[in-house]
């Protein structure tokens, strides 16, 4: 057979399709019908005519009244009986931009807790109509008594779903979507609206909107913030404010933004509104042309949110760089607490590289200071790129008069790099531990010469441990022993040690990048140290072995190098020798 078919719609499966994939939670229903309310309303567009939405709660049932534009008999059954039309679109002569809800789909959000809706509604000039709607998928028309333009939307609670009719709940939910709304609505006849948009620049002074924004902030936020900013994007019709937190936030969590679209409420935890760099704020704003996805709880991806996006997070740098000229010192109380979020926005944007550069202090071997004052007594940007090198090398840089800072903190390694684009003036080194060794003092050759034993033994007993007993003098004495590794030479070791636990043929591939050098780790002996000065005197072999295990150790632990099993081997022998030879047994005793 051939011909157009139409497709048959199963409403309790579109029901339940609503109910656990598109909305996130029954409670929408109430947002769905204040929507449609409020465009019946802005859609009559009669500046003579009452702009008002009341709703009625009982804990068994909600009726929602409007004195909007109404539905005629052929639009109730072109709109209401037709799952996705709406009657608010170009089809009544009115700009797709103006209106949000949408009878098709929205009124649908009522199957979510009852199985029948009522919808008695009237056309300016035409008889009222009433439309009643069954979750197994029939409906009903007929005449209806309503003496005023308008509609008025009647639910009785499924079984199991009164609590989403409690008043209490209803007057929350209803204030919490539509609390900002130009005209009122009533829940049992008391107020959710009027106070218009909090941020609003009108009569009041400076000083009390600000405390007025404060105290908002309170509300939604729980907590005073560190600063409030002001947002206006054009473009989008957006208006607003970004509230600075106080406290450290967790890049991660980039939800919490509350976003009004025509000054009803989308959502209140709204992510991709603000750039990733920006979790240090979170934002309240209505928008006028901002698009909401499907479900009506987030914004729909386009051009025009990536520019939005871009347009908050310009504003936010601006606050930033006037904190730097008009409050230096609260400036450096913001970068104590979201010195992340500026440091990430830092790595590609040149005036937030500047402000870091001379505003936040970074960890160094001379104190804490920021990287221009380093550059400024030191000259070059010498750094180490992990925290553990910088621990190992630290104190023998100072005693050699190299000034060095801890790049290992998140981005500060790639922020000191940046710095060298920014002026070309400026030197960066990373320090290496083999150019730091040659800042090391050769020990006088007849000292060597009479070391050569001492060095031959020293020498066998790391032998099957891959490295290099080298004999240097250098400050601080206290520090007797350094296990250095050049980087390549590392990367090589960890590449041989990856080639040992693959199969033949990744370790073909391996071995084609592992070329044969002869710069080993060096374990080098501090000959200015007392300690490794009275293990140079021991003239017993063994003794001399198992001392020189013992530094080795103690130098993997102190520069916090990987410990592999032949190393945890050598520490548990070396550690038990020593203690044999510290303790006497019972024989000697006797």
């Amino acid at each position: 057979m051939s011909g157009q078919r139409t497709f048959q719609v199963d409403l309790r499966g579109v029901v339940d399709l609503l109910s656990h994939h598109l909305y996130s939670s029954p409670r929408v229903y109430v947002r769905e019908l204040m929507q449609n309310a409020v465009d019946a309303v802005t859609a009559r567009g009669d500046a003579c005519a009452p702009r008002r939405i009341s709703m009625v709660a009982d804990g068994r049932g909600l009726v929602v009244e409007d004195t909007g534009i109404g539905l005629t008999e052929e639009q109730v059954h072109e709109f209401l009986a037709t799952i996705g039309r709406s009657s608010k679109r170009d089809e009544l002569g009115f700009a797709r931009h103006e209106f949000l809800g949408q009878f098709g789909i929205g009124l649908l959000s009522a199957f979510l807790v009852a199985d029948e809706v009522r919808v008695v509604t009237r056309a300016e000039g035409r008889p009222a109509v009433a439309w009643t709607g069954r979750s197994d998928g029939t409906y009903g028309i007929g005449p209806a008594e309503r003496a005023e333009t308008g509609t008025t939307v009647t639910l009785a609670a499924r079984a199991g779903a009164e609590q989403w009719f409690d008043p209490t709940t209803v007057a929350e939910l209803a204030a919490l979507y539509g609390s900002m709304l130009p005209f009122e609505v009533t829940v049992n006849g008391a107020a959710v609206t009027g106070g218009g948009l909090p941020w609003a620049r009108d009569e009041r002074p400076a000083g009390q909107r600000r405390a007025d924004l404060v105290g908002y902030a309170q509300d939604v936020l729980g907590t005073t913030p560190f600063d409030v900013v002001d947002l206006d994007v054009p473009e989008a019709a957006l208006t607003g404010v970004a509230f600075v937190l106080p406290f450290p936030a967790n890049p991660a969590d980039r939800g919490g933004n509350r976003v009004h679209l025509k000054r009803m409420l989308l959502s209140e935890g709204v992510a991709d509104l603000v750039p990733d760099w920006a979790f240090f704020a979170r934002v309240v704003v209505d928008s006028g042309e901002l698009r909401p996805t499907a479900s009506r709880e987030g914004l729909y991806a386009d051009d025009l949110l990536d520019r939005t996006r871009e347009a908050i997070g310009e504003q936010l740098r601006g606050w930033l760089v006037n904190l730097e000229r008009t409050d230096p010192r609260r400036l450096t109380k913001f970068l104590g607490v979201h010195h992340l979020g500026v440091k990430a926005l830092a790595l590609h944007d040149d005036d937030m590289l500047r402000l870091v550069d001379q505003w936040w202090p970074v960890e160094t071997n001379t104190g804490r200071m920021t990287t221009a004052e380093f550059r400024a007594r030191h000259g070059e940007l010498r750094y180490t790129a992990t925290a553990d090198e910088f621990r190992q090398l630290a104190g023998v840089a100072a005693a050699q008069g190299l000034a060095v800072i801890n790049g290992g903190y998140t981005y500060d390694t790639e922020l000191i790099e940046r710095l060298a684009d920014l002026d070309p003036t400026t030197a960066v080194t990373r320090l290496s531990p083999t150019d730091l060794a040659t800042r090391f003092d050769a020990v006088d050759p007849e000292v060597e010469l009479g070391l050569r034993g001492f060095l031959g033994t020293a020498q066998r007993a790391v032998d099957g441990l891959g490295c290099e007993v080298v004999l240097r003098a250098f400050d601080p004495p206290s520090t007797p022993v350094l296990f250095l590794v050049d980087r390549d030479a590392a990367f090589r070791a960890e590449l041989r040690a990856t080639r040992e636990r693959a199969d033949e043929l990744w370790a073909g591939v391996l071995s084609a990048f592992d070329k044969p050098t002869d710069d080993r780790p060096q374990l080098v002996l501090n000959h200015r140290s007392p300690l490794v000065r009275r293990v140079c005197a021991l003239g017993d072999p063994a003794a001399v072995a198992l001392a020189v295990e013992a530094l080795y150790g103690q130098a993997l632990l102190l520069g916090h190098h990987p410990i592999r099993p032949a190393d945890a081997a050598l520490l548990n022998r070396s550690f038990l020798g020593l203690l044999e030879r510290a303790v006497p047994g019972e024989d000697s005793d006797r």
